[in-house]
């Protein structure tokens, strides 16, 4: 499998951005958890948010809760990340993930723990 991310960009705080993520499989993603981390210079990677494939159940960091929403296109293998009211402080390069972790029940909030990288994309909203 491999990532492909889209959709970075500059925004005003208080704007909207949208990220997609395909996955070239030829397969089901089935027993995948895929999610997206992000990176600001200067920083460690953080964990944005996740989902399992299968069941589709998601886990955001506190950071984002309320303002980012995680979807999925079983048919397209598409990650998506829906970012509202961005603010300064989500400026980071952002970058998709996926490990094949079948039977999962949560979502690993480490880095470490995904095999599968794409190769980033930056957001960058002005104050």
């Amino acid at each position: 499998v491999q990532l492909q991310a889209s959709g970075g960009g500059l925004v005003q705080a208080g704007g909207s951005l949208r990220l997609s993520c395909t996955a070239s499989a030829r397969r089901t993603l089935s027993g995948y958890t895929m999610g997206w981390f992000r990176q600001a210079p200067g920083k460690e990677r953080e964990f944005v948010g996740g989902v399992l494939w299968s069941g589709g159940q998601t886990s955001y960091s506190d950071s984002v809760k309320g303002r980012f929403t995680i979807s999925r296109d079983k048919i397209k293998n598409t990650l998506n990340l829906q970012m509202n009211d961005l603010k300064p402080e989500d400026t980071a390069v952002y970058y998709c993930t996926a490990d094949y972790i079948p039977g999962a029940k949560t979502i690993s909030t480490l880095a470490r723990s995904y095999d599968i990288w794409g190769q980033g994309t930056l957001v960058t909203v002005s104050s």
